[in-house]
């Protein structure tokens, strides 16, 4: 370009000629040729330089700072005069060299415990159970509300209310259940609490054969059906802000339970009661729902833009229970 603007051919033809934008020409002569397009390599003045780098790493692997965090390890070596790095500086050293584990062997790796995923294929395979707190018009005490549920159709199966959490209320709980529904669950699921894991209520499901699994530490996921119960008990607007008596909580936990079991719509049922899945309802309401919105598709077809239409299945609503720990 020089060298034809000193041959007197114009810079314009020129450029369309060789088809180069002229903005771009001006670019190069007032900010040089450097790359400045996304992903290019940069200059970074104040980058650390490889040697650096390298021993940062070597420190942080040496046998003085193996175990130690990258704030550790900087706050030591300021103390005694030296600064290389900032913590979080190290912290993407160490990561670039995937040295952010263990940089020593001091304890094997060993994974984590996948708990096993089994469907749920009928009523009355697994219970799952557990204990919530009420509160009352006396701050800081509480009702404990015991509450079991069915996995596969999330009905409320048996409930109680005491002023103590304690293991013989919960085996008195199951063994009024149990003789009332005439039935015995193949598998009970709770968490790890003093009244799910005590003596009184595993003897008492082991002389009934009944499986019991527990939920692994910190994992609220697996005893998912029942939080989610107490999330709909707490969050409903009928909720109270307390209790002023256990008759009043009892009497108000009756009519709550009642309402879930047999006019509340799941979500995750399809949009039908627990008490229609447990009889068996469910498939004829899923199959009329689907012919109406059959015949709104003829009738109207430029509604649906796509070619997929929303079912109701019972497929779609299948219960998938993780036992952890079990004991036969």
């Amino acid at each position: 370009m020089d060298e034809a603007k000193a041959a007197k051919v114009s810079e314009r033809s020129l450029c369309r000629l060789i088809g180069l934008n002229r903005r771009t020409l001006h670019n190069w002569r007032r900010q040089g040729l450097r790359d400045r397009r996304k992903g290019s390599a940069r200059h970074v003045a104040h980058r650390l330089s490889p040697e650096e780098e390298a021993l940062c790493l070597s420190l942080a692997n040496s046998a003085r700072f193996a175990d130690k965090t990258p704030d550790q390890i900087v706050a030591e070596l300021a103390q005694e005069g030296e600064y290389i790095a900032s913590p979080s500086t190290w912290y993407r050293i160490l990561r670039k060299h995937s040295a952010l584990a263990h940089r020593r062997e001091s304890r094997k790796p060993r994974s984590g415990l996948k708990p096993q995923r089994i469907a749920v294929t009928g009523p009355n395979q697994v219970w799952a159970w557990d204990i919530t707190w009420l509160k009352t018009d006396v701050a800081g005490i509480f009702l404990y509300a015991y509450t079991i549920i069915d996995v596969w159709d999330r009905t409320i199966v048996g409930w109680t209310i005491e002023i103590a959490e304690s293991e013989e209320h919960a085996r008195t709980l199951f063994q009024r259940i149990i003789r009332d529904l005439g039935v015995c669950p193949e598998i009970v699921h709770a968490d790890n609490g003093n009244p799910m894991k005590g003596v009184t209520l595993a003897v008492f499901l082991d002389s009934l054969f009944v499986t019991r699994s527990y939920s692994r530490p910190r994992r609220s996921n697996d005893n998912a059906f029942i939080e989610s119960w107490h999330k709909t008990l707490k969050y409903s607007v009928y909720y109270p802000r307390f209790f002023a008596s256990l008759g009043q909580a009892r009497e108000w936990y009756a009519e709550f339970v009642q309402w879930y079991n047999t006019e509340h719509l799941h979500s995750g049922l399809g949009y039908v009661t627990p008490q229609q899945r447990r009889t068996g309802e469910a498939t004829i309401i899923y199959e009329t729902r689907n012919r109406t919105i059959a015949d709104a598709r003829l009738r109207n077809p430029l509604r649906w833009r796509c070619k997929r239409t929303k079912t109701y299945d019972a497929l779609g609503v299948k219960a998938y229970y993780r036992p952890v720990f079990k004991s036969a």
